[in-house]
C-alpha cells in the first residue's frame, strides 16, 4: 500500500492544532457571546472550559503516541470496541471538522459584504427565511475549491500554508492589542454577566466546544510526520495548541469590551470590528482586523479540511465505507479521493448560505464532545495505570457533561429542532455509507 507523504515538523502540529481551533467567531459571533455571557462570562466559559478539557488533550497526546493513525478516534475505539462504535466515533467526528468548512465558507462572504456593502445584491433564493446573494456564494465556493486544490497536490504545500497563516495572525493580534493599550475603559466591562453569573457561564460553556475542537486534529496527521520527529512532540503541540487557543479567546473578548461598552456591542453585527472602529476612528484599522479575521478564516478552513479527509480515508482504509475513500495519489501522496469529496460536501452546504451558521454551532460543539468520550472510553478499556485511568474517568466526565448539555431538555441551550434535523441527517448519510463500505474487508474487522 502507498503510505501518506513523511513531511511534517514540530511547528506544522502546533499550527495545525491551534490553526484549526481558532477562526472568525471572534468577528462574526462576538455579538452573540456577549449576549450568551457578557464579558467575563465569556471569558469565563472559555478559560473553564479550557481547562475542564485539560484531560482530554492530555488523553489523546498519550493516545497518539502509543498509535500515530490517521483514524484517531477510529483507530483507538477499534482496539477495544466492535466495527460499529469505531465507524459511528469516526463518522460523528468528522462531522466535527467537516461542518466547519461551509460555515467558514459562508463567512467569507459575510466579510467580503461588510467591507463592500454592495455584494449583498442579486439574491437568488433564500434558506430558512434568509437570501442567499450570488457573489457571497461566489467567493464561498471559490475558497472551498483553492482549499480542495491545495490539499490535494500535497500536505509540505497544505502545511507551509497553515503556519504562514497561523503566525500572521498572531502577529497581528499582538500588534491590535498594543495599539489599543489606553484607547478603552475598565469601566465598559459593567455589568460583567449578561445574564446572572452561573447561568451567563453556562451559555458560553455549551459552544465551547465547538471553538475549542482542534487540538486532537494533531494525531489525524500522525502518520505524515517527519523521519526525524520523536513522538513527544505529539503531545508539546496538542497542549501548546490549547493553551495558546484558550488565550487567545480570552484575550480577544477583554480587548473588545475594554475598547467599548459591551451592552451597546451587543446589538451589532460584527461587534468586534466596530469596536476598533469607535476605538480608534480609523477604518485602516478595521481593514487591518479584517485582514486578520480573513487569514484566520482561510486557516481554520484548511485545517478542519485535513482532519476531516484524513478520518474519511482511515475509514475506508479499514473498509467501514467504500474503500474507494481510502486510496492514496501515487505522485502527491495525499488522500485524493477522500480530498475531492469532501470538497463536494462542503460546497453544497455552503449553498445554504447564512442559515446554517447557529445550528452549525450547536451541533458541532456536541459531535466534538461525543469523539472526545470515545477516544476517553478506549483509553480507559486499554487498562492502563491507576493514574492514566483516573485521566481517562475525568475526560470521559467532561466529554459527557459536554454532550448532556445539548441534549437534555431541561438545560438552557439544549438542542432545538434545527440541529435535531441537521444531525439525523448527518446520521442517515452514515448509514448509508455505512452500507456500501466492504463490510467483509479484513481492515473492517480489525
Amino acid at each position: 500500500m502507498i503510505g501518506l507523504a513523511r513531511k511534517l515538523r514540530a511547528a506544522d502540529y502546533f499550527t495545525l492544532g491551534f490553526g484549526t481551533m481558532v477562526g472568525v467567531g471572534w468577528l462574526v459571533l462576538m455579538d452573540d457571546w456577549l449576549r450568551r455571557g457578557g464579558p467575563v462570562g465569556v471569558m469565563l466559559g472559555f478559560a473553564i472550559g479550557g481547562l475542564a478539557l485539560l484531560p482530554i488533550a492530555l488523553v489523546y497526546g498519550r493516545l497518539v503516541v502509543a498509535m500515530p493513525d490517521a483514524g484517531s478516534e477510529i483507530a483507538y475505539t477499534a482496539r477495544v470496541f466492535p466495527p460499529g462504535v469505531s465507524f459511528a466515533a469516526g463518522w460523528i467526528m468528522m462531522l466535527a471538522y467537516l461542518i466547519v468548512c461551509p460555515w467558514e465558507a459562508v463567512a467569507v462572504g459575510r466579510l467580503a459584504a461588510y467591507v463592500f456593502p454592495g455584494l449583498d445584491v442579486f439574491e437568488i433564493y433564500r434558506v430558512g427565511g434568509k437570501p442567499v446573494y450570488l457573489p457571497d456564494l461566489l467567493l464561498g465556493l471559490a475558497l472551498t475549491a483553492a482549499i480542495t486544490l491545495i490539499n490535494y497536490r500535497g500536505i509540505r504545500l497544505s502545511a507551509s500554508f497553515q503556519k504562514w497563516m497561523t503566525f500572521a495572525l498572531l502577529a497581528l493580534f499582538v500588534a491590535f492589542a498594543l495599539s489599543a493599550f489606553g484607547r478603552g475603559s475598565l469601566q465598559n466591562f459593567h455589568p460583567p454577566f449578561s445574564q446572572g453569573g452561573p447561568l451567563s457561564v453556562l451559555l458560553v460553556l455549551q459552544i465551547v466546544p465547538y471553538f475549542m475542537t482542534g487540538f486532537e486534529s494533531v494525531p489525524k496527521c500522525a502518520e505524515e510526520a517527519s523521519p526525524e520527529f520523536r513522538s513527544g512532540g505529539f503531545f508539546r503541540a496538542i497542549l501548546l495548541a490549547l493553551g495558546v487557543g484558550v488565550l487567545f479567546y480570552t484575550s480577544v473578548v477583554a480587548l473588545v469590551a475594554y475598547l467599548r461598552p459591551w451592552p451597546m456591542l451587543a446589538t451589532h453585527r460584527f461587534a468586534t470590528a466596530v469596536a476598533f472602529e469607535q476605538a480608534f476612528r480609523d477604518h485602516r484599522m478595521v481593514d487591518l482586523l479584517l485582514l486578520a479575521a480573513l487569514l484566520s478564516l482561510v486557516k481554520i478552513f484548511n485545517g478542519n479540511f485535513v482532519a476531516a479527509s484524513r478520518l474519511l480515508f482511515a475509514l475506508g482504509r479499514r473498509g467501514l465505507v467504500p474503500p474507494a475513500f481510502g486510496r492514496v495519489h501515487e505522485r502527491n501522496l495525499t488522500p485524493s479521493v477522500a480530498v475531492l469529496a469532501l470538497g463536494g460536501a462542503t460546497a453544497l452546504a455552503t449553498c445554504l448560505g447564512d442559515a446554517i451558521l447557529v445550528p452549525i454551532t450547536e451541533v458541532g460543539s456536541m459531535a466534538s464532545a461525543l469523539g472526545w468520550l470515545a477516544a476517553c472510553a478506549a483509553y480507559l478499556c486499554l487498562r492502563p495505570s491507576a493514574g492514566e485511568r483516573a485521566l481517562a474517568v475525568a475526560g470521559l466526565a467532561v466529554a459527557a457533561l459536554l454532550v448532556l448539555m445539548k441534549l437534555l431538555p431541561a438545560v438552557p441551550g439544549h438542542f432545538t429542532r434545527s440541529e435535531w434535523i441537521a444531525l439525523s441527517i448527518w446520521a442517515a448519510a452514515g448509514l448509508a455509507m455505512r452500507r456500501a463500505g466492504g463490510r467483509s474487508s479484513p481492515m473492517a474487522r480489525t
